[in-house]
């Protein structure tokens, strides 16, 4: 395809992710100003409240500070009339990270993907810039840097990785092939089984990491059905209309990834806090005053120690995506490679498995979590750290049994023999 065309078509790609993004928020917000607000609607306000939402689910953390007026009509203490809001709606950022990878992909089948992640990052960089440039709001200020910055990286990293990962997989005829080539050596029976580790490699930690965020998602899922009254219970208690009702589940909505990451973190074992000096973990649950925040209503009262069984999920998805690189280095091994060459390649599997696994775990960590308001709302989330250790230490017990037990064979009979 010509280069001028992938260009144009990864520009548009970058162009309807940021304005998807906007037009997300920016929809609701406007019904909510015309049927909630009405006449007393301060319409200036209503593109740069979006447009700082769609910046926080690109991480930019936004920095409150609220009005007198607001303070003594809401009896908020003026110490807590400046603070940071910094727990992104991973949702969003989600979208952005879905889109940038499928445009890499396309550009890479193209034959041209660094043009193609150059354009489309330097168009999101100008979106970014253009938005922060339109939104200027005393409330709820931000970082230029950081407004021009993040919001470029959430669609600069997965379009690349996209781009690299089918490059690999269909070739460029360039830089991706002549790794690859370097890789095969002068010997291919030589080589050829860390070709297959690479690829073994990336297919293991893949799975890992949709394993951990299934696992994240079943945890939810769980804690939805059995703690769905107390969910209502805090509707209700919110006192909202229709329209309140529908904004109220929105904003929800897209802090739903982010709940599962929490709930990934969970099942680890470190689990996550709701505010500072708080835990809420399988050993039990330490919270002070919540929010009135329905979703929190999910946070079990006193977790049972038996939840710690959580914890051989993640080992189950360490064992899977062992299972799943072995199964890709079943070809190298069928090459006649020496033990000690095969030996080496599942350690190196196993390595990338449990290393870049525990990083994955550590950047949603980071991720997932922020402050949400003044004082001890200033932390909540996962520790990035703990939950780094312990899907490292779960991922390592499951993949070193796939990767290293003893495989069946089968007798010239066909009877199996181990």
């Amino acid at each position: 395809m010509n280069r001028l065309l992938v260009l144009l078509l990864a520009a548009v790609d970058a162009l309807i992710a940021a304005a998807v993004g906007v037009a997300v928020v920016f929809a609701p917000l406007t019904l909510f100003w015309v049927m909630a607000l009405g006449g007393t609607a301060d319409w200036g306000a209503l593109w740069p409240a979006a447009v700082r939402i769609w910046q926080l689910g690109q991480f930019v953390p936004l920095h409150i500070t609220l009005g007198d007026d607001y303070l003594v009509a809401a009896g908020i203490a003026p110490q807590a009339a400046s603070f940071v809001v910094s727990l992104a709606p991973l949702a969003l950022a989600v979208f952005t990270a879905l889109f940038a990878a499928r445009s890499g992909a396309r550009a890479a089948r193209s034959g041209a993907w660094a043009v193609g992640v150059a354009a489309g990052t330097l168009v999101t960089l100008l979106i970014a810039a253009a938005l922060w440039a339109t939104s200027r709001t005393p409330v709820a200020a931000v970082y230029g840097w950081q407004a021009l910055l993040l919001p470029t990286l959430v669609f600069a990293v997965p379009a690349l990785a996209g781009a690299v990962v089918e490059a690999w997989r269909i070739g460029d005829d360039g830089l991706i092939d002549g790794l690859r080539d370097r890789i095969d050596g002068v010997d291919a029976r030589r080589g050829h089984p860390w070709v297959s580790a690479v690829s073994a490699a990336a297919r293991g930690l893949a799975a890992a990491v949709a394993g951990l965020v299934g696992v994240g998602a079943l945890v939810v899922a769980v804690a939805a059905v059995l703690r769905g009254g107390q969910v209502v219970a805090l509707f209700e208690a919110a006192h909202v209309d229709v329209l309140g009702g529908a904004v109220l589940s929105l904003g929800q909505l897209v802090y739903l990834p982010t709940l599962i990451v929490w709930g990934a973190s969970f099942a680890a074992g470190p689990g996550f806090a709701v505010g500072a000096g708080t835990a809420v973990s399988p050993a039990g649950t330490t919270l002070g005053v919540l929010p009135g925040i329905p979703s929190l209503g999910l946070i079990p009262d006193n977790p049972s120690p038996w939840l710690f069984a959580l914890v051989l999920l993640v080992v189950a998805v360490g064992f899977v995506a062992g299972a799943t690189a072995r199964t890709r280095l079943a070809s190298a091994d069928e090459l006649g490679a020496p033990r000690e060459s095969t030996t080496a390649v599942r350690l190196f599997v196993f390595g990338v498995i449990v290393v870049l696994g525990a990083a994955a775990a550590a950047l949603l960590g980071v991720v997932a979590s922020g402050a949400v308001g003044p004082g001890r709302l200033s932390t909540v989330g996962p520790a990035a750290g703990p939950f780094a250790f312990c899907v490292g230490v779960e991922l390592a017990v499951g993949a070193a049994i796939a990767l290293f037990s003893p495989a069946r064979t089968r007798d010239p009979a066909g009877a199996p023999v181990d």
